[in-house]
């Protein structure tokens, strides 16, 4: 019998029994991956640079710890307001008024295509071009409410407008996204049952759309946890500006950075451990859709 490919070999039954030759190349990446995670090992563990013993004794450090506090207040809040915008730019974008999907449309282009950081720059330097903020009548017409502007906007307030409108922009993608993942025929049965467009939305469409919504907000959530960094920019004291204070005053750079990793590390962590539960909560009717439909 002519043999192609793979070895052949009789069975006690008499049924050819194929074995398939060995793969070189996996055996060898194998190999490579193996060396390569024992090199990791070995400068963790080994290489002084890293400075353990710096790395425990700030890691419960009271400032690194009060920057952790402020990292998830400021996560918290730019969330809330991201989604809050999202909802009404998603709702404006699907809305039969011209003016309305416009303005959507045009704040989305704008906040998703300057890059966060020049934002949270020109928040932060907002005074130098509106010295005071003013309520009243356009142009030159009265003003009844006057506030200088380096009050208004502090470095949080910075940091939650530049971070927070940014996210808005995402956030109102991701839920136009969501709702148009809904039929068609949901709306129109709700219309049937004579419900107010209001309630067909929160009612109806929402929760049907909330399991193609949760994980992408979810990824933002992760997402901005991290961007909150960038918040160092304009002074605030979170996570990462603690972590430059230490080691702007002890030159203990690497160190320190290992802690900031590692506080994200645990702070992602807990997020993505949530984030799986919330999904697995609202996938359970598609679950079982699917398993009627299979």
């Amino acid at each position: 019998m002519k043999q192609t490919g793979a070895a052949q070999t009789m069975d006690m039954a008499g049924a050819p029994e194929i074995h398939k030759p060995t793969n070189v190349l996996r055996w060898f990446g194998v190999a490579v991956v193996s060396v390569i995670c024992a090199w990791i090992v070995y400068q963790i563990l080994f290489n002084p640079g890293f400075q353990w013993d710096i790395v425990g004794t700030y890691m419960l450090h009271p400032s690194v710890l009060s920057g952790i506090v402020q990292t998830i207040y400021l996560t918290i809040l730019v969330m809330v307001l991201g989604i809050i915008i999202g909802v009404l730019l998603a709702v404006m974008r699907l809305s039969n008024d011209p003016l309305l999907a416009f303005c959507s449309h045009s704040f989305v282009w704008f906040f998703r295509g300057t890059p966060v950081l020049v934002q949270l720059v020109f928040w932060y330097n907002f005074g130098t071009l509106f010295p005071m903020i003013e309520f009243g009548i356009p142009f030159d017409g009265p003003k009844f409410i006057e506030i200088p502007a380096n009050v208004a906007i502090s470095s949080f307030t910075a940091a939650l407008l530049g971070l927070g409108l940014a996210e808005g922009a995402y956030m109102g993608e991701i839920i136009r996204a969501g709702l148009m993942s809904v039929d068609d025929g949901q709306t129109e049965a709700s219309k049937a049952l004579g419900h107010r467009p209001w309630q067909t939305f929160w009612v109806v469409v929402l929760p049907q759309a909330m399991k193609a919504i949760i994980p992408p907000t979810g990824n933002q959530v992760i997402g901005m946890l991290k961007y909150t960094s960038l918040a160092s920019i304009v002074a605030l004291p979170e996570l990462m500006h603690s972590i430059e204070l230490i080691y702007a005053r002890t030159f203990e750079t690497v160190p320190m950075l290992i802690v900031a990793a590692v506080w994200y590390l645990i702070m992602v962590s807990v997020l993505t451990v949530g984030q799986h539960f919330i999904e697995k909560h609202y996938s359970k009717g598609w679950r079982r859709q699917e398993q009627v439909d299979g």
